[in-house]
């Protein structure tokens, strides 16, 4: 299989009145549909950096931002196959009797996914439809007519619920619906962050960000969904999964420093 090469990466700069803890995740995770080269990180001040691994095995990079401004950038080159998603419109879903133990906690209510409130919306809708991934496929149809991508349209607490009540998100809010709905119906669901580049898809006028979607467990493997996108992409990054966005934070910090800048980078180059 034919491959393409990524630049990818950010930047984030902090203004901490007083030391400051803090936890970034943005760098991908181990992955078979990309390999990393070239990675650096470079922090004011050379800063004392520890890289670990979380609950779901994201890596995660500790530092204490000091008193003053502090920039952080991560880099990275990627080469990932010239290939769209996997798709299997055969492959059957696995009733819950039969599911890893480590899958099952993604069938389960979490902090933005309510499938215990939006449960009787998913079994009117979907409830009737074969099961398998084309009923996943419907879903995701559906979140994508439902919700209208509107920059600005949700605050950091908003859960499925809302914005199934507003018909309005961002692309963790169509990530968190479809999450939802497919929990209610005893799928397995979880949300993945991470880089996706403008690859053979028409440009869009809009400044980078790290982007959200959703991979459902069906025949003995997770798939990817975008509800955003409806529709298979290339070159897809993962940099973290979790139960939904409270597990995949870009940045935690313990305490209020003042956010003066973030940049992401995700674009083909030549190898």
């Amino acid at each position: 299989m034919s491959s393409r090469h990524l630049q990818l990466g950010c930047t984030f700069r902090y203004s901490s009145l007083a030391p400051t803890a803090a936890v970034f995740q943005v760098g991908p995770v181990d992955q078979p549909r990309a390999t990393l080269r070239d990675v650096s990180w470079s922090v004011t001040g050379d800063l004392p950096l520890h890289h670990y691994r979380d609950l779901y095995g994201n890596p995660c990079t500790r530092l204490t931002l000091p008193t003053g401004v502090t920039t952080l950038t991560y880099a990275a080159k990627a080469e990932v196959p010239d290939a769209l998603d996997d798709i299997d419109e055969d492959a059957p879903e696995t009733p819950p009797t039969e599911l890893p133990d480590d899958v099952l906690v993604y069938t389960l209510a979490s902090r933005f996914c309510q499938p215990d409130v939006l449960g009787g919306q998913a079994w009117k809708r979907f409830g009737h439809l074969p099961p398998g991934y084309r009923r996943v496929l419907a879903i995701r149809q559906f979140v994508h007519e439902w919700l209208t991508y509107t920059t600005g349209s949700t605050i950091a607490t908003a859960t499925s619920v809302d914005v199934f009540t507003t018909g309005r998100g961002v692309c963790r809010d169509f990530a968190h619906l479809m999450i939802t709905f497919c929990r209610a119906l005893n799928i397995p669901a979880r949300y993945v962050h991470g880089y996706m580049p403008i690859m053979d898809v028409p440009r869009v006028e809009a400044v980078m960000d790290f982007h959200a979607w959703t991979q459902v467990w069906l025949d003995g493997r997770w798939w990817d969904f975008d509800a955003r996108w409806n529709a298979p992409r290339k070159g897809r990054v993962v940099v973290g999964v979790g139960r939904d966005a409270a597990d995949v934070a870009m940045v935690t910090t313990y305490g209020a420093p003042w956010l003066q800048l973030m940049t992401v980078t995700c674009e083909e180059i030549q190898p």
